[in-house]
């Protein structure tokens, strides 16, 4: 399960003004007209991804709940999971 809070850079509990400043930074730095990376293109799908998920009340609330349900059924793998995308993010 991909952490997308963790794609835009902001906590769950964010504000629908925080998740729209995180995407518009995000989608800035990763937009394949500024950004030359051979990554930029998968890297600004995957925020897009995020913001079109987590700007959807309903749809952020099922993976919220979603969410929760993986860190109880299976919380080794999904801790590694965020470890993981949080180190990559870090280490970029």
């Amino acid at each position: 399960m991909k952490d997308y809070y963790a794609v835009l850079g902001i906590d769950s509990d964010a504000s629908t003004s925080a998740l729209k400043n995180a995407y518009r930074k995000k989608a800035s730095e990763f937009h394949p007209d500024r950004n030359t990376s051979p990554s930029a293109p998968a890297q600004f799908r995957e925020v897009q991804e995020a913001y079109d998920l987590l700007s959807d009340a309903v749809k952020r609330q099922d993976y919220d709940e979603n969410r929760r349900r993986s860190l109880l059924e299976n919380p080794l793998e999904t801790a590694e999971q965020i470890w993981t995308t949080y180190m990559n993010k870090v280490l970029q």
